[in-house]
C-alpha cells in the first residue's frame, strides 16, 4: 500500500495534465517546431510545457488536485483486490482438494494449500484460471474504487473553468449525491471496466503464446555441453518472459486506450463544469454515444501521447 501510495504521488503531475488533455482543453497555443524528421510541423504544448503553465497559475501544489481521493482509491483498490484474490485462491483449494479427495484447507492456511498438486504455470488451463480469478479481482476493486476516481477527475478538469465545487472528498460524494443520485458515482464505470477486462485477457494471453510458442520451443535447442549453464539459462528464460509480459502490457494498454478516454470523458461530461460542457465536449446520451462521436471526429487517441503532439489538420482545439 505504501509502495503504491508513493508511485500515485509521483504520478500524479503526469495523471493531472494527461486528464485535462483528454478532455480537449489547451491553454496554450500550437508552436512550429520540427518531428523526428526534421519536417517542420505544428505542435501543441507537451507534457513540460503544459505542467509550466499550471505551476505558473496555481503553484507548484496546484499540480497535485484531487491526489487525496485518487490516494484513497489507490489504497482501497490495492486491499480489495488482494482480499479478493485471497478469497478466490482459496475457493479454488477447495475445489482441488475435493476433486483430488485430499483434505480440505484450513480457514486460517495460506492463500494457496499445498496440499493438491498445481498445474503448470505455462499450461493454458491456469492461465484461464489466472486471468479469471485476476479479472475478478481487478473488477470488484474497480466497482468499490470509481466514486473517488469520479472525484479525482472532476478535482482536475476544475482548473479549466476556475471553479471550486469539487473542493474536497466528502463535501463532492454529498454534491454529486445531491446532485445526481447514487448513479453518479459510477459515471464512466462501463467503459472502464470493459477496458481493464480486455487488456488484462489481451496481456495475458498474448505473453502465454510468446512464451509458450515462440520463446520456450524457440529455446528448445542443442542444450550446452556443460551442466553448469543450465541455471543460466532457466534465469536467461525468466527475464525474456518477464519482458514478454511487460511488452504484451503496454500493447494491450494502447490497444483499449479509447475505453480509458471514454471512461475519463463520462466521468466529468455535464456534471456542472466548464470542462465538461461545451466547447470541450456536448452533452452526451451514452458511453456509446461519446464513443461514436469521438471516433468520427478521430480523437480516439487523444492524450495518448503527452509528447511531440502534432496539430492534425482539420482537428478544432480550444486554447486560451
Amino acid at each position: 500500500v505504501l509502495l503504491g501510495s508513493g508511485l500515485t504521488v509521483l504520478s500524479q503531475p503526469l495523471m493531472y495534465v494527461k486528464v485535462l488533455v483528454q478532455v480537449g482543453y489547451e491553454p496554450l497555443p500550437p508552436t512550429l517546431g520540427r518531428n523526428i524528421f526534421g519536417r517542420q510541423v505544428y505542435q501543441l504544448p507537451g507534457l513540460f510545457s503544459y505542467a509550466k503553465h499550471i505551476v505558473k497559475v496555481d503553484g507548484r501544489a496546484g499540480l497535485f488536485k484531487g491526489l487525496t481521493p485518487r490516494l484513497c482509491s489507490s489504497a482501497i483498490g490495492t486491499v480489495v483486490h488482494s482480499k479478493v484474490l485471497q478469497v478466490l485462491s482459496r475457493v479454488a483449494g477447495w475445489e482441488r482438494c475435493l476433486s483430488g479427495g485430499c483434505s480440505p484447507p484450513d480457514a486460517s492456511s495460506p492463500l494457496q494449500p499445498g496440499a493438491s498438486k498445481k498445474e503448470p504455470v505455462s499450461s493454458l488451463e491456469q492461465v484461464l484460471k489466472e486471468t479469471s480469478r485476476e479479472m475478478v479481482a481487478r473488477s470488484a476493486a474497480t466497482l468499490i474504487t470509481h466514486p473517488f476516481h469520479v472525484i479525482t477527475l472532476r478535482c482536475m478538469v476544475q482548473f479549466i473553468g476556475r471553479e471550486t465545487k469539487y473542493s474536497g472528498t466528502l463535501s463532492a460524494f454529498a454534491t454529486i449525491y445531491r446532485e445526481e443520485g447514487i448513479l453518479g458515482f459510477f459515471a464512466g464505470l462501463i467503459p472502464r471496466l470493459l477496458g481493464d477486462i480486455l487488456s488484462l485477457w489481451l496481456c495475458n494471453m498474448l505473453a502465454y503464446l510468446i512464451n509458450t510458442y515462440a520463446l520456450e520451443n524457440g529455446v528448445r535447442a542443442p542444450r550446452p555441453a556443460r551442466g553448469d549453464r543450465g541455471g543460466l539459462g532457466v534465469s536467461t528464460m525468466a527475464e525474456m518472459k518477464s519482458y514478454s509480459q511487460a511488452v504484451t502490457g503496454f500493447f494491450a494498454s494502447m490497444l483499449t486506450y479509447p475505453f480509458v478516454l471514454v471512461s475519463n470523458l463520462m466521468a466529468v461530461n455535464n456534471c456542472g463544469l466548464a470542462g465538461g460542457l461545451l466547447p470541450y465536449a456536448p452533452t452526451y446520451s451514452s458511453w456509446l454515444d461519446c464513443w461514436s462521436q469521438l471516433h468520427s471526429e478521430g480523437n480516439m487517441s487523444r492524450g495518448n501521447s503527452l509528447f511531440f503532439r502534432k496539430v492534425p489538420a482539420g482537428k478544432r482545439y480550444v486554447w486560451e
